[in-house]
């Protein structure tokens, strides 16, 4: 709790506790409006005070200025009618300071959960210099410096490790627990803790540029953009209080002089304390405050699970998305090509790959790596000889003497070899041993574990319709698409194709429903635009997802767009819950009021017991749906 938020729990205390005294109290006349007058200043002191400062302003229509009003008007009442009922009047300032209250401690309960993710902007970064490190200010690291990260240190900067080994805390960034494991060679982003061992990295990156110093702007800015709920709610207000306290006027003057010129008795006090009822019933800190509060809630009970939403307009439109367009690479697939059988072989599996890996062992190309990694031990490179790269076919090589080639089906048919062809979906390495067909080894990429239960969990929370577009062959495409169910892929796209698509699937959207495109932020930046909402996965590090995208998912994991959506879609529906509540009550209460049969003590549950409900409610955007 807040200095200032103890302070006013203070007053409100103070003020309910001289309340419950004075009313034993056996005091009269002006002794008893003095007494009043105390805890009625204890506890509306700051709200008279700006009151005031919005009428020198000419800022005159606002919940301060309706308060203060109805307030004094209500203690004026006692005193013109001599009955020294005080208590209403001290009572609606109490009940408004009580949800001003409960409002500040939602606001702070959100804040919080949004500072969390501000903590990870590092202090400092140890910069080794002739042997020494000196702690600097991250921001006066130059691009390529030497910087040593300590075991419970903050990762300073974007870099690429050049010693050590480690396990790192990303959970600040992506919402998962599980440690990430980097060596010498991986990139580590800024704002990760480092759990272990000591790690030196080569910054590839100044800190204006830093993964955390982009994703601390986006956090910071998202408030600034409103929801189109959030705008109606302001304009709503713009107008509705000024034509409220025009209402009120008209009530406390029109039936007055109607009765007079019938010749009856004006009864002004009547009808100036239903006027004063009829304001207090009017304020509208219910929607004021909790439809932005709802908003600001959903993006810190977002950020925390590792979701970034760019502003609460984005929040509004995920609600409404019925058609989510992937890309494959990367986003439903690991984009990491892997061994996956070996067939038609005399030989053993291992024996295979160990031939295929040591001939490409001078090879960086992905096939190269897959089968290095497939034969999972250090390769001995003097075991192979005249290494003789055939262009767009394959290599040929000599491995522990024998004539070993490595390539496709056009390399296999130029050294007269015969082949069986494969059937399996991937790429087809062929291998033979001194002259003989030794089998062919399939490669592919592999479906991210939990892209099928993520399609599925977006089903659930309400999408109609999941899209694949890829650059992949048909074979691939379909095959991707039927081992994950979607509904619609797209094969043989280039960037502009994957642009065409999307265009034409949004001219096929139903009215009001929204389409969000899923990619990996960086080939994808031209689609990402496109889309109602674009969507960057696995943005770690990632400078065009996090500029491109409107909502950026810190992980590999594609369920969390479908958590995403259905805490827009909850968030959404507490807003909406809270602006029918709101009119509802105060709509009843307005007519119950001009009619006399309303009381200030139902005029204050409809403006402060109201506001707290829709408070209360506002702050469940926080927690995530799982």
């Amino acid at each position: 709790m807040t200095r200032r938020q103890k302070r006013t729990l203070w007053r409100i205390v103070t003020t309910a506790a001289l309340l419950v005294v004075l009313q034993v109290l056996p005091v009269e006349g002006w002794a008893r409006f003095l007494c009043y007058l105390a805890p009625y200043f204890l506890i509306g002191w700051d709200i008279l005070w700006k009151a005031l400062r919005g009428i020198v302003r000419g800022q005159l229509f606002d919940e301060n200025f309706l308060m203060a009003v109805a307030t004094v008007g209500a203690f004026a009442l006692a005193v013109y009618s001599g009955s020294g009922d005080y208590l209403e009047a001290i009572a609606v300032m109490l009940f408004y300071q009580i949800g001003e209250w409960f409002q500040s401690c939602a606001v702070g309960r959100s804040r919080r959960d949004i500072s969390q993710l501000m903590d990870i902007r590092p202090d400092y970064a140890n910069v080794e210099r002739e042997g020494k490190l000196h702690r600097v200010d991250p921001e006066e690291v130059p691009v390529g410096a030497a910087i040593v990260v300590q075991p419970g240190e903050r990762v300073p900067l974007d870099g690429v490790v050049t010693e050590g080994r480690s396990t790192l805390n990303t959970a600040a960034l992506t919402g998962e627990s599980l440690p990430r494991e980097v060596d010498a060679g991986d990139q580590v982003v800024s704002g990760c803790v480092n759990l272990t061992g000591v790690l030196r990295v080569q910054t590839t990156k100044a800190f204006g540029e830093s993964t955390v110093s982009r994703i601390l702007d986006l956090v910071e800015n998202a408030a600034s953009r409103k929801s189109r709920s959030e705008d109606f709610i302001s304009k709503f207000a713009r107008y509705y209080t000024p034509a409220v306290c025009a209402a009120a006027l008209a009530l406390f003057l029109l039936p007055p002089l109607a009765r007079m010129a019938l010749g009856l008795a004006g009864e002004w006090s009547v009808w100036l304390y239903r006027a004063l009822t009829f304001l207090v019933v009017s304020c509208p800190c219910a929607l004021v405050v909790s439809i932005p509060l709802s908003f600001f809630a959903g993006l810190g009970g977002a950020s925390r699970e590792g979701v970034l939403i760019k502003g609460s307009n984005y929040l509004e439109t995920l609600s409404k998305v019925s058609t989510v367009v992937f890309d494959k690479t990367g986003t439903l697939t690991l984009g990491d090509f892997a061994v996956t059988g070996v067939h038609h072989s005399p030989f053993t599996d291992a024996q295979v790959i160990e031939y295929a890996a040591l001939a490409e062992c001078a090879s960086s190309h992905p096939i190269s790596k897959s089968l290095q990694k497939a034969c999972g031990a250090q390769l001995d490179r003097d075991r192979v000889r005249d290494i003789r790269d055939v262009s767009g076919q394959g290599v040929t090589a000599t491995v522990d003497g024998h004539a070993v080639a490595v390539g496709n089906g056009e390399l296999m048919e130029a050294l007269g070899v015969a082949y069986t062809p494969c059937s399996g979906v991937g790429t087809i390495v062929h291998v033979a041993v001194d002259g003989a067909y030794a089998g062919h080894i399939l490669i592919a990429d592999q479906i991210k574990p939990g892209a099928k239960k993520a399609l599925a969990d977006l089903r659930a929370a309400g999408v109609d319709r999941t899209v694949m577009l890829t650059g992949d062959n048909s074979a691939v495409a379909q095959a991707v698409a039927g081992e994950l169910g979607l509904d619609q892929v797209y094969s043989d796209l280039l960037p502009e194709d994957k642009v065409r698509q999307v265009e034409d699937l949004l001219a096929r959207q139903r009215p009001g429903k929204k389409l969000a495109f899923v990619g990996d932020g960086v080939n994808d930046a031209p689609v990402l635009s496109r889309a109602d909402v674009g969507v960057a996965m696995g943005a770690l590090g990632s400078d065009a997802a996090i500029e491109a995208a409107d909502v950026v998912l810190m992980d590999d994991d594609p369920g969390k767009l479908a958590q995403a959506i259905r805490l827009s879609k909850k968030c959404l529906g507490i807003v909406y819950q809270n602006i029918a509540f709101a009119l509802g009550v105060k709509a009843l209460c307005l007519v119950l009021g001009a009619a006399g049969v309303a009381n200030m003590w139902l005029a204050i549950f409809a403006d402060v017991g109201v506001m707290v409900l829709a408070v209360l409610n506002a702050i469940r955007c926080l927690n995530a749906p799982k």
